[in-house]
Order: structure tokens, then sequence, then C-alpha cells
């Protein structure tokens, strides 16, 4: 069955407002399918659309992120599909890896940080990343256009979050927790091990 897009996400690969694809459903210039009164956009129709601008793509950054070391293995299976991904949507184009182990939430990462160089220097045409919380937990929009200063797309390559990245929205809930309440009592201070456990076990609870 043929993947199908809703019209947010589609509106986002596209780098068009949502009500743009609606007036280009009405004009008959894309085709669009109605399912319970919503529409959707299959994925054919990105690439006949897309297929002329993506071909443009002669070097392209593949990032890929997990949060610990424990986790080089998910990393390894986030490189692979995107890899596939790229050679199938991409074939004429070079690419180049680049994988941080990191929080999502930090912002001195090393790839990170080679990327926005890399776009600087016009080495790249687009980054891919699996999701957008691969290229940060917060403030894409914000990088997204910073890389489109510098004439790189930042394309998502998928739209559904794998079943194990609860992980690591727990680690990032403690990491925001933990960094504001040591600023505001001091970490040292009673009140912020307090925080910290009761924070620690409430997510522990069922």
């Amino acid at each position: 069955m043929e993947k199908l897009y809703k019209l947010s996400e589609f509106a986002k690969l596209m780098g068009v407002s949502r009500s743009g694809i609606i007036k280009w459903i009405k004009e008959g210039k894309i085709r669009a399918v109605n399912i319970h009164g919503r529409w959707y956009i299959p994925e054919s129709e990105l690439e006949r659309l897309t297929k002329g601008f993506y071909a443009s793509f002669k070097r392209i950054a593949i990032y890929a992120r997990v949060s610990g070391n424990i986790q080089k293995d998910d990393l390894e299976r986030q490189i692979t599909s995107l890899e596939d991904y790229v050679k199938k949507h991409f074939p004429q184009a070079e690419y180049i890896v680049i994988k941080d182990i990191a929080s999502g939430l930090k912002e001195d990462r090393r790839g990170l940080k080679k990327l926005i160089e890399m776009a600087r220097k016009r080495q790249v045409d687009a980054i891919v990343v699996a999701y957008k919380d691969r290229l940060t937990r917060f403030g894409f929009t914000y990088l997204e256009e910073l890389f489109r200063v510098y004439g790189v797309r930042v394309i998502v390559a998928f739209h559904e979050e794998p079943k194990d990245y609860y992980q690591e929205l727990i680690e990032d809930l403690i990491a925001i927790v933990t960094s504001f309440a040591g600023r505001i009592y001091g970490k040292r201070s009673h009140k912020y091990r307090k925080v910290v456990e009761a924070v620690e076990q409430a997510i522990k609870d069922p």
C-alpha cells in the first residue's frame, strides 16, 4: 500500500504552506485522497513534484544521533535506514555520514557543529535526518531556517518516531528539570535533591 502524507507533512516536505497545498489540490495540480473528510497526498506525488528539485542535490549529509553509548546499535540502524533512503531518493548524490552520541538538548555537539560549518562553506546541498528530534530536541525550525539561509535543505526522512525513543524523552526531561532546579536552588541544596528525586520517582511510578 502506498504511503500517504498528511497535508502538514507534505507541506513541510515541499517547503510551502498548508493552504498552498490545499490550493494545489483544488486547482488539480496534485493528486490527493480524501479519507473521512481529510486530505492525504500519495508518496508518488511527492516523488513526481520533487524529482527535478531533488536532482539538483549533489552532496548530502546524513545526520544520525542517539543519546548514549548504550544505544550504539540503534545509531547504526538509524544510519543504515538513512543510507537506504538517500540511495532510493537521491541516487545521483554523494553523501557523508555525520553522527553524534549526545542529548538532543546539547547545543555544542561535535557533529552538529560540523554540519553548520559544512553548510556555511557550501559543502553540502541537503541534510537528511530520520526524525526532527535527531537534529535537535527543541528549536528545529530555527536550525532549519539557519541551514536554509546557507542554501541547505533539511529533509526529515520519516515521520513516526520509533517505539523505543520514550527512554530518551525521559532522560531529556530529567536533564531539563535538574538544570532548572540547579539554577534556582543550587546543586548542593536540599531542595535541589528533593526536586530531582521527586521527578525520578514520578517517572518510575506506573
